[in-house]
């Protein structure tokens, strides 16, 4: 499974699904398992890092370990790479006999066909079997390590509670700094975790969030929430922690001197749409526009009031009013006075009538309750093509359902949003799935279409959506009718 992968400093390899792998303990070059990947490295990050990575068909003392006969496969490049080169190791592989003289089994290396190992009664008491099976249950293969690399391993395998803080700190703002955009908030906490933090970590560190004061994630990003650095939160849904803004005017952000990090080349496949023989990227943000109640908070700091500001960037105008007339609460610094425009912008209007109004907030809060006070709107981008519409963008629907004579039909609608025309894509989805397809407008919702397609598609059809139009996979809702 992904989530028990142990993921190296520069992130995932690149991968195919159905490509050969080896399993190993870290620390232990000689593999315990082998098998195909299920999915390509591309679809693991989109998916979280979560499921199944393996499809095991070989492992430790296993049938085919057993009919061995007592013998092991020292094939150096099998242990040196985790990638399996050829498929069919097992039928080209050495073999050296437990009950010879390891000089003269050097010598005498001869190649072996696992058929033969099925077939051939080799005279080998019981008692020898038990030695060399104990003895593999202990095989760990040296490898040659240059003083760098031992002196390297040493300073990290020890971290105290207080240097894993500092580095979780650290890989944070290096995340911020060099990943993570501000188009993809929100962000949930997990996907910031495995995509984002432990890919800026020091070559040979594990970073383990469990032997942090903070013992977990959530815990852990809800502290620099109220430091003010980033604001979170909990989506009760999804049951997670999200990241929703980052202050990028904080002083620790500011002050944080980031390094640059070697990318690895992305699949181009990757958000790209094709579009006759060019390919555009799809963006999508959501936007604020500063309203009546917020605009004495703009005006206060000498910020544009007519313009469009992401989440982040909303969040850097209130912190600055904070900071300008020196709201914070001396005797608890994770919290904010509010003045009476301050107060205004963000309640008026919203605390019931007899009730009192508050005098202040925690810092974590503020940034969420400021936009919220906002007008949302959405910008979706593809090529020159740039359409800023009022309110927050709405969902792709696909939905599968049995129309008469118990045949499926799915539906898919929301397209608009997306600056996908219906009727190219019905064409489309028409030669991809050789079905039949048509569109129709909505009713009641003029200039809306929806598009038709013959048979149960839907996740054929959100993948197509996501892999070639760029998509986000968060705003595409699925429904399955047909299933009782």
């Amino acid at each position: 499974m992904f989530p028990g992968i142990s993921v190296p400093p520069e992130g995932l390899p690149s991968f195919q699904a159905g490509q050969p792998w080896s399993v190993k303990v870290p620390g232990n070059p000689a593999p315990i398992a082998v098998g195909t990947t299920t999915m390509s490295n591309t679809e693991a990050l989109k998916a979280g890092l979560r499921g199944k990575a393996l499809r095991i068909a070989h492992y430790y003392k296993d049938l085919l370990w057993a009919s061995a006969d007592g013998r092991y496969v020292p094939n150096e490049g099998f242990y040196d790479d985790m990638v399996i080169e050829d498929p069919n190791f097992a039928s080209a592989s050495q073999h050296i006999d437990s009950s010879e003289d390891p000089s003269e089994g050097k010598q005498d290396k001869a190649a072996v066909d696992v058929s033969e190992c099925l077939t051939e009664d080799h005279a080998i008491n019981s008692e020898t079997i038990e030695n060399v099976t104990a003895g593999v249950s202990e095989l760990n293969l040296p490898q040659e390590k240059t003083t760098e690399e031992q002196t390297e391993e040493k300073e990290h395998q020890h971290l105290s509670t207080e240097e894993i803080d500092s580095l979780l700190d650290i890989c944070l703002l290096q995340a911020l700094h060099t990943n993570v955009k501000d188009k993809d908030l929100p962000m949930p906490g997990s996907i910031l975790w495995s995509n984002h933090i432990l890919p800026c970590r020091p070559p040979g560190v594990t970073l383990d969030i469990k032997k942090s004061s903070h013992k977990k994630l959530s815990k852990w990003l809800q502290s620099k929430s109220s430091s003010g650095l980033i604001s979170v939160k909990e989506d009760k849904h999804k049951k997670e922690v999200m990241l929703i803004g980052i202050s990028r005017k904080h002083p620790d952000y500011t002050a944080f001197k980031h390094h640059k990090r070697v990318q690895e080349p992305v699949e181009q496949h990757d958000n790209i749409v094709a579009d006759g023989s060019s390919a555009k990227q799809l963006e999508v943000d959501e936007i604020y526009k500063p309203s009546s109640h917020v605009n004495p908070i703009f005006l206060a700091v000498d910020a544009d009031t007519g313009k469009y500001y992401s989440a982040s960037e909303a969040f850097d105008v209130v912190f600055r009013y904070v900071e300008k007339e020196n709201l914070v609460k001396q005797t608890d610094k994770a919290k904010v006075i509010l003045d009476a425009t301050l107060c205004d912008a963000l309640y008026k209007g919203a605390v019931k009538k007899g009730s009192a109004y508050p005098s202040e907030i925690h810092k974590k809060d503020l940034g969420s309750t400021f936009v919220n006070r906002m007008q949302i709107h959405h910008r979706v981008a593809r090529g020159n093509e740039v359409v800023i519409r009022k309110g927050a963008i709405r969902t792709v629907q696909i939905m599968t359902e049995r129309r008469q004579g118990n045949k499926k039909m799915t539906r898919v609608s929301g397209l608009e949003c997306f600056l996908l025309d219906a009727d190219s894509l019905a064409s489309e989805l028409q030669k991809k799935f050789a079905c039949s397809t048509t569109t129709a407008e909505l009713p009641g919702k003029k200039g809306q279409h929806e598009v038709l397609i013959q048979g149960g598609v839907i996740e054929n059809l959100a993948k197509h959506l996501v892999d070639h139009h760029g998509v986000p996979k968060r705003y595409i809702e699925v429904y399955d009718k047909t299933k009782k």
